[in-house]
């Protein structure tokens, strides 16, 4: 039996009307129905999921591999199933309601040949509204890593990987995590990988936002996703080599994922609820280094973890509701002994001394301040110790983030909205800081 190019992994759970766009967009394929296979895993559908694969198997023999099951609770036991069936020499996990560009595969097998990619990333555009971080596809390239690129962002398992590189280490998603659980199994094969690739010049993956938000990631609940990014750093743990590619996972996910859990949905929850998700944030800080990655993070995210941390679990409250009702927070600035101005947010429990929260977790900036005639200061340059004085450096990976998903005229909308405000305003803030906090 001819061994395909390309195993496409579909997990198919209730995706109705979006599959049908899915499915097509397989068929219309220019790499060639004898170049690869489909294996699709119906977990259980109940919208006419299921019938719509049986039919689209009849219409294209060979093409379509179709499995049903009982329902398993998420998307890892139908993602790890099809993986089993896969016979390709790369495989590509595909949502069920998202599509691909007609020339998607052809051009992604042909670059991981040339390359000799294990990993390859293909260029990724949101759909609806979703939010696609955009920094990893500044431009193409044969090789990227998690230090010289915004690889951290990207670790959903939206990817073309090569199989053995999975067979070798035995890499499949973890059944247990009903959210996130794509994350390990890529970052495992990434950090194993012998090149990871990026291809930019073309939309190949198009990932779709439901107008039901049905998607998984969309529906998880808080300790679930406290779960997810728990095993997710386990696995960096592991096999991340300590320094620049280490702390680049780190600050992904304790920059993005887990203030997301300290923001105003945290106070709707039952307080037996609330306090297992700061417990459980509180337990990643102190067991993943959170705090060696601090002055990487915008100022009201460290200021959460670190509340969380400590147990100040009614000090966060207090400070998630100010922010709420009060926006941003004040800015005080001091010039201490070294001739360096220094600024900070001035929240509640700055310099609270029953609190006793170091000032660096509230610093948004220094500058040197120049001594003049009658006593007159003027400001220079941005104090940047690690780049000796200089100015100028490039964006963190929260800018990229922030800048490259979201058009300018959608940030200036999105500012009438608290919660986007204040990530504006981190961004914003960082920008000012260099990326030193």
């Amino acid at each position: 039996m001819t061994v395909p190019d390309v195993t496409v992994v579909i997990a198919v759970y209730n995706t109705m009307p979006y599959l049908t766009a899915c499915l097509d967009s397989l068929v219309r394929q220019t790499i060639g129905h004898a170049r690869m296979e489909v294996v699709a895993v119906d977990d259980g559908s109940t919208d006419g999921c299921g019938e719509l694969l049986d039919t689209y198997a009849a219409r294209h023999p060979g093409l379509f591999q179709v499995v049903h099951q009982a329902n398993s609770g998420g998307p890892a036991a139908p993602t790890n199933r099809g993986l089993a069936l896969a016979r390709g020499r790369y495989v590509l996990f595909l949502g069920a309601d998202d599509w691909l560009g007609d020339e998607a595969l052809a051009r992604m097998v042909a670059s991981a040949d040339e390359w000799g990619s294990d990993v390859l990333i293909p260029k990724q555009v949101g759909v609806n509204g979703r939010l696609v971080p955009q920094g990893i596809f500044d431009a193409t390239a044969a090789s990227v890593g998690f230090e010289d690129s915004a690889l951290a962002w990207a670790l959903a398992d939206t990817k073309l990987f090569r199989l053995d590189l999975i067979r070798r280490h035995n890499l499949a998603r973890k059944e247990e995590l009903k959210v996130y659980s794509d994350q390990p199994f890529t970052l495992a094969a990434c950090l194993r990988a012998r090149r990871i690739s990026v291809l930019a010049d073309y939309d190949h993956y198009f990932l779709v936002l439901r107008e039901d938000r049905g998607n998984v990631t969309q529906r998880a609940g808080a300790l679930d996703r406290v779960r997810g990014v728990a095993a997710v750093q386990w696995v960096a743990a592991e096999l991340a080599a300590p320094g620049g590619q280490l702390d680049a996972i780190r600050a992904r996910h304790f920059g993005w994922e887990v203030p997301q859990l300290l923001q105003e949905g945290l106070l709707a929850l039952d307080a037996g609820l609330r306090d297992q998700v700061c417990d459980g944030v509180g337990e990643l800080v102190r067991q993943f280094g959170a705090r060696e990655v601090y002055h990487r993070l915008a100022v009201p995210d460290r200021v959460r973890l670190e509340l969380a941390a400590t147990g100040r679990y009614r000090e966060l409250r207090e400070l998630i509701a100010y922010e709420a009702e009060h926006g941003a927070p004040p800015e005080v600035s001091e010039t201490g002994a070294d001739g360096v101005r220094r600024r900070y947010a001035a929240y509640p429990v700055f310099r609270d001394g029953a609190v006793g929260l170091a000032d660096e977790l509230f610093l948004l900036g220094e500058e040197r301040a120049e001594v003049r005639a009658f006593g007159e200061e003027r400001a220079e340059a941005p104090v940047d110790p690690e780049a000796g004085g200089e100015t100028g450096p490039p964006p963190t990976l929260v800018q990229q983030l922030w800048r490259g998903a979201v058009p300018a005229q959608v940030r200036r909308r999105l500012r009438g909205y608290p919660a986007w405000r204040r990530l504006a305003d981190a961004v914003a803030a960082d920008g000012r800081n260099g990326g030193r906090r």
